[in-house]
């Protein structure tokens, strides 16, 4: 029996467990987190934080370990490399798996590769201002995120310089080496394409692409639907021969990979993110759903330097999706009703993790999730129909604390002065525009 361990235990990282003990392995998982729901389930737990990479290090040495995974967080991809390369077990090369899980690197690294590729500048603590002072070089509205966080948490989007210092220092609270970027906004062509790809020995060999959905005026991804819907029929080509460019360059071994990618109003494929691990939001069950394809095992696999050679692509059979379930306020739980039509022709998993009278969070980042399903379909028209207005079929009903009431209705007030001073500033120099052509027609008119 081969010993794995896994760095993490969240609900997410739960099939990456599983998939361990079907395969016959003594599965190890560690974090920081003793109350994590996939501990329970793993062979033996360390409360060990798996974005320690000295402490895991030597936990995998103690342990003498076969395999290490990092599954659905980008956050503790680099640990992963860096157990593997130290301990000469099967990985990923460190030095990509950082550019991949570094925004300002990845960034730097498309650019100078000829990628499309938006503009972008990266930051530290130290130097907000030359930030502040840079607004004037990008194309707005922008983009503002830590380097090293997942899961959007941080990312803010920047209509108006009034916002930004406010923003960059919200992202940088959720930066753990105080860095942060700011690029410009990607309008997108369709939807976003989110999925998972599966390399062996550096070749795309599978992909499942999905449309990403998101709340109106939202940057948090609430779901993925299965299969992708294609603004043309060479979107998903063009995006697999972009893909391997980035696998050739960063000599990628065999593993999984997250994508996020847009493909803008000039139809080019721009490589948002590309993370070296299987994705969040339940990708990975969605998928074996859709195409009987197990990735968790795949990965499991991988990193035990098993052989993965009889992995190839697979179409999708059906619609299938992945839902988070959400609040669109902060406050204390109270009901999450679902509608009869979902519940009985859709709904195939369904777990809530808050309980009633659990105080949440707003869907600011994936950390304001309450719940998650699987659904099915009957046709790629009621997939798309119901997963971008899902408020008419989930209700989700919080009351708000003394506290939190204050906070919104400060919130408001301060939204209605920001709009009345940007009302009064655009009348004034509607004023200046009005009488600077009245001085030029009478200028005219005495010549």
């Amino acid at each position: 029996m081969k010993k794995v361990l896994l760095l993490g235990g969240t609900h997410f990282q739960i099939n990456s467990i599983k998939a361990c003990k079907r395969l016959g392995h003594y599965a190890i998982t560690c974090d920081y987190n003793p109350n994590n729901p996939g501990h329970k389930i793993a062979d033996e737990y360390h409360e060990v934080s798996a974005l320690d990479k000295e402490a895991v290090l030597e936990l995998a040495k103690k342990l003498k370990i076969d395999g290490i995974v990092c599954y659905a967080a980008d956050t503790a991809a680099v640990t992963a490399a860096y157990v593997a390369e130290k301990m000469g077990l099967p990985g990923q090369p460190l030095k990509s798996v950082e550019i991949l899980t570094n925004k300002d690197l990845f960034r730097k690294f498309l650019i100078d590769n000829g990628f499309n590729c938006p503009k972008a500048k990266g930051y530290t603590s130290t130097n907000i201002n030359e930030a502040i002072n840079d607004w004037e070089i990008f194309k707005k509205p922008i983009m503002v995120k830590p380097v090293d966080s997942a899961g959007s948490k941080g990312v803010s989007k920047v209509e108006n310089i009034e916002n930004l210092e406010e923003k960059i220092k919200y992202a940088l609270s959720f930066s753990r080496n105080n860095r942060f970027i700011i690029e410009e906004y990607v309008e997108k062509n369709g939807y976003q394409i989110a999925g998972d790809g599966f390399s062996v020995n550096g070749r795309l060999v599978f992909r499942c692409f999905a449309n990403e959905h998101f709340n109106p005026n939202s940057i948090v991804p609430i779901g993925e639907s299965f299969p992708y819907k294609p603004i043309s029929k060479y979107t998903c080509n063009k995006v697999d021969k972009e893909t391997q460019k980035l696998f050739d360059l960063l000599n990628m071994k065999t593993g999984a990979y997250n994508f996020d990618v847009r493909i803008n109003e000039n139809d080019e494929v721009i490589l948002m993110e590309l993370g070296p691990r299987n994705g969040g939001n339940l990708i990975a069950e969605v998928i074996k759903y859709a195409t009987g394809i197990d990735t968790a095992e795949y990965t499991i696999k991988a990193s035990l330097g098993e052989n993965c050679n009889d992995l190839k692509m697979k179409e999708v059979e059906g619609y299938w999706s992945c839902f988070m379930i959400h609040s669109k306020n902060n406050g204390i739980l109270k009901e999450v009703k679902i509608s009869d039509e979902l519940r009985e022709n859709n709904v195939i998993e369904y777990d809530i993790l808050s309980k009633i009278n659990d105080k949440i969070l707003s869907f600011d980042n994936s950390g304001g999730t309450i719940g998650t399903m699987i659904l099915k379909f009957a046709s790629m028209d009621e997939m798309l129909e119901k997963m971008d207005n899902m408020d008419k079929y989930i209700i989700v009903r919080t009351e708000q604390n003394r506290t939190e009431q204050n906070r919104t209705e400060q919130n408001r007030t301060e939204q209605n002065r920001t709009e009345q001073n940007r009302t009064e500033q655009n009348r004034t120099v509607l004023i200046y525009r009005i009488y600077n052509n009245l001085l030029s027609y009478k200028s005219q008119a005495v010549a």
